[in-house]
């Protein structure tokens, strides 16, 4: 329930940001006081929309069976291990410009004195960081059943109280953790997570003879650590490492990780030679 914990926690963290500034924008601004109950609306409508994506992915669920549930599964894995990385890329681009772009739209609304648009606001940031939440559960494969399930809220209401109390140290205790540090971090466990999630889907593939294993094993470090021992386990969920890996699940890490550290090389160098719209051309 390690991966529960963390999803909740730092997903909390940033949707209690995005709330936070809307709520403080609105609260020092006179002519927002009439948008609260819009915002309030907005987040709850945000994450009534996550509840009932969560529901209808639940509903395709039991629906399924057999060889048809593990390809749904493996789809799964591999579409949350890919909108992790893609938030990771999307909040070290956008994340210093978001309480601007936020605060920007907050004005416009009130300005025209378009309250709906506060909540439509309000419901479209709750709104995507539930529903990354529920996609992340869910690629993590949690057991929705029995005691799992029990367990599975427990580890989720942990989570939450977690990012009440690490929004309430970003804010108070700055000297302590701050947001540099807080999304540094977090990103990393974040894309260590988004590996171990296309590790599993690469591994199941390779089960269900759609990709070749190659050389199999290509080591075996059990000796070291073990990854059905409980701390190899633990390590293994949350990064993907294997003791015994396929020469294929080998090149994936690899190649993802060559991804990650490259990507944002690769845009910087995209943006450098990309022509300036603000210069006159003639």
């Amino acid at each position: 329930m390690g991966n529960t914990l963390f999803i909740v926690w730092r997903e909390s963290v940033e949707g209690i940001l995005v709330v936070g500034i809307l709520y403080a924008w609105l609260k020092a601004h006179p002519e927002g006081a009439r948008g609260m109950r819009y915002l309030w609306g907005g987040v709850a409508a945000g994450v009534g929309l996550a509840g009932l994506l969560a529901l209808a992915m639940m509903g395709v669920y039991s629906s399924l069976s057999g060889d048809a549930l593990d390809y749904f599964q493996i789809g799964m894995m591999l579409v949350a291990a890919a909108l992790i990385t893609q938030m990771v890329f999307w909040m070290r681009k956008h994340g210093r410009a978001l309480k601007k772009e936020l605060e920007a739209g907050l004005e416009r609304a009130t300005n025209d004195a378009n309250w709906m648009g506060v909540a439509i606001i309000a419901m479209l940031a709750v709104g995507r960081e539930s529903a990354e939440t529920v996609i992340f559960l869910y690629g993590t494969g949690m057991e929705q059943h029995g005691t799992a399930f029990a367990q599975f809220l427990g580890a989720a209401a942990l989570g939450f109280a977690l990012a009440l109390l690490t929004f309430w140290l970003l804010v108070n205790g700055g000297r302590y953790l701050s947001w540099k540090s807080f999304f540094r971090i977090s990103e990393t466990l974040l894309l260590l997570l988004a590996a171990g999630l296309l590790v599993g889907g690469v591994e199941r593939m390779i089960g269900f003879g759609w990709l070749p294993a190659l050389a199999d094993p290509a080591w075996n470090s059990s000796f070291l650590l073990d990854d059905n021992a409980t701390v190899g386990n633990l390590i293994a969920t949350l990064t993907g490492y294997r003791a015994r890996p396929s020469l294929t699940l080998v090149l994936a890490y690899a190649a993802y990780w060559a991804l990650v550290l490259g990507w944002p090389q690769l845009d910087k160098r995209t943006a450098k030679n990309a022509p300036d719209e603000t210069k006159d051309p003639s």
